[in-house]
């Protein structure tokens, strides 16, 4: 294999190769998603900009720089693009698919009776068991330390197939995590309420940390044999090579935990503005005055108020909105 040249800044912006299966891949997601989002127009329904936005640039466009970038240039003589790519892969592409809720699209656009077998696949339980918060979470992290501190990596490296399922298994592993969490769909138990999702994705921040302090402190060589027989003269000592590798794993699991979680305090809120907002017209239709009868005289003080005697959620609104008597 030979030896890219030097790199530099200027290479680490216009290194490109072509990586078919990844671009297909990209390709397939693009035009299923477009495609939903063109059948809810024609029918008159609305998908918001956003979302086909995050899911475009953040999702897709990452799934792009991981496999077709200068980090896949490099990735098999320097062991930081490596490292790069697969949290790129394992982190940040999940949540901009995620962020584009792919699901609620599927839903919505499908024809009725494909949408229920969607939904039906999506509470099934083998699903509901992948995707239970602390499970997923612990196969995000299983995948990364099992990439690197088992032969996968280093066997991945050298056959180009491995190399692609690898691609995948990251993927689709933080997916399993990340996209359940944001989508609109009902995929997680009823008390995984907006509060216990910031609570999972702030824990869920922290053990995304943990491979990148492994890696970086690991006393002994990931693929070890492959990158000191590939070394470049010019790369940095092989070592130094792996702890930056493991330092750039830590910075950008920690810069995605800070939009996902803004992403779920969004929704948290905006959740709350529509409950409140059906309250309130509830409150509207309940709270008609009614005529009073012929003849009937009013006493106050005699009939306590609807209000004062129910415990449902309109009478405890009413109650909190009320001045004491």
């Amino acid at each position: 294999m030979a030896s890219p040249p030097e790199l530099t800044v200027g290479r680490l912006l216009s290194a490109w190769e072509p990586d078919v299966p990844a671009l297909l891949l990209v390709l397939l997601l693009g035009a299923l998603y477009g495609w939903g989002v063109l059948r809810l127009r024609r029918r008159g329904e609305r998908w918001p900009m956003s979302r086909t936005a995050a899911f475009a640039l953040l999702g897709l466009g990452t799934l792009v720089v991981a496999t077709m970038s200068a980090l896949a240039v490099y990735d098999h003589v320097l062991f930081w693009p490596a490292a790069v790519q697969n949290i790129l892969l394992d982190l940040v592409a999940p949540l901009g698919l995620a962020l584009g809720d792919p699901l609620r699209l599927a839903v919505r656009a499908l024809p009725e009776g494909a949408a229920r077998r969607v939904q039906r696949a999506m509470t099934g339980r083998l699903v509901r068991l992948l995707t239970f918060p602390l499970v997923s979470t612990a196969l995000v992290l299983a995948t990364e330390l099992t990439v690197y501190f088992t032969p996968y990596f280093a066997t991945a490296l050298r056959d180009n197939w491995l190399h692609q399922l690898m691609y995948l298994h990251l993927l689709l592993a933080g997916c399993l995590f990340v996209v359940p969490v944001l989508t609109r769909e009902e995929t997680l138990p009823a008390w995984c309420t907006h509060p216990v999702r910031a609570a999972l994705v702030f824990l869920d921040g922290i053990v995304d940390a943990v491979p990148g302090i492994v890696v970086m402190t690991h006393g002994t060589l990931i693929a070890g044999t492959w990158y000191l027989h590939h070394a470049p003269p010019w790369s940095p000592d092989v070592q130094h090579d792996q702890q930056l590798g493991g330092g750039a794993m830590i910075g950008i699991a920690e810069l995605v935990a800070l939009p996902f979680l803004l992403a779920i305090l969004f929704q948290w809120a905006r959740t709350e503005r529509e409950t409140t907002a059906a309250l309130d017209r509830r409150l509207a239709t309940e709270l008609v005055p009614a005529a009073p009868t012929q003849g009937q005289t009013q006493s106050p003080d005699l009939v306590r108020p609807w209000w004062e005697t129910e415990n449902s959620e309109v009478a405890q609104r009413i109650r909190q909105q009320r001045p004491a008597r």
